[in-house]
């Protein structure tokens, strides 16, 4: 397979969560298409709920699904955060100048920012130095009505492509349901929790197996400056993320203990 090279215009590549054949993924190509090359490079079957996860016990197939101009469409076995790896070390002779990540069918807003394989790609993109922004809409059907939120995600894009990305950083961004949306809010992730239950249920054979179900709880839905408030009351919300996960208050707090377990 012949390594894909960069020309004049900005090397961009899309993937997602939800299939190399979704809705969402097909809009956010409409959505950044006008401003380079686009390279999508997604998974062959739906991998929500994967988060950051890769795939080590079995080998990853890469296959060209279709090229025109401008565009060149690619699946793979892999996860989401697989399709960057491997795009990145197989596909690619440089680096992609940006990763987008979406649009997922459904809100990755709150804690969901951490089960979701549609921002762990955008992770694996900003682990790599790339700029990378993950896109959102707050509608779980196939069927989506996704030409709102292409026009938020070009908006979104064009800004950051424009403006530029603080290395280590990457997005988050949900999109409202619906036609009438009041803005964009750059805002915080919310706390908040989800509250799962497994359903228990018995297969033809009386064997128990369990489904999971549940719902998210927001734990300070008066507070205005988070996603959840902002996708509520019908904003976009963009949450900067960052790869660093060190919490540096309790760092510092610890280095001024005397604990003879730490070294300073």
């Amino acid at each position: 397979m012949e390594k894909i090279r960069k020309n004049h215009r900005p090397l961009i590549l899309v993937t997602n969560d939800d299939g190399v054949m979704a809705g969402g993924i097909k809009a956010l190509v409409e959505a950044v298409r006008s401003f380079g090359d686009v390279v999508v490079v997604a998974p062959d079957a739906a991998m929500s709920g994967m988060s950051h996860a890769i795939t080590v016990k079995v080998p990853l197939a890469l296959t060209k699904v279709s090229e025109e101009e401008g565009l060149k469409v690619y699946k793979t076995n892999g996860t989401p955060a697989d399709c960057v790896k491997l795009s990145i070390n197989a596909l690619f002779e440089d680096k992609p100048d940006f990763v987008v990540s979406g649009i997922n069918h459904g809100t990755n807003s709150s804690v969901s920012v951490h089960y979701s394989g549609t921002v762990g790609a955008a992770r694996e993109g900003a682990l790599n130095g790339i700029p990378s922004i993950g896109f959102s809409l707050l509608n779980y059907n196939a069927d989506a009505d996704f030409s709102t939120a292409v026009k938020y995600c070009r908006m979104v894009f064009d800004y950051f492509l424009r403006e530029g990305m603080e290395n280590g950083i990457y997005y988050n961004v949900n999109v409202p349901d619906g036609q009438t949306i009041k803005g964009i809010k750059v805002c915080r992730q919310a706390r908040g929790t989800w509250t799962e239950e497994f359903e228990k249920r018995v297969d033809p054979r009386g064997k128990i197996y369990f489904w999971l179900t549940g719902y998210f709880v927001n734990n300070e839905p008066e507070n205005d400056d988070t996603d959840e408030w902002a996708l509520t009351n019908g904003y976009v919300a963009v949450v900067p993320c960052s790869v660093d996960v060190t919490h540096y208050s309790s760092l510092e707090r610890l280095k001024q203990r005397e604990m003879p377990l730490f070294e300073k």
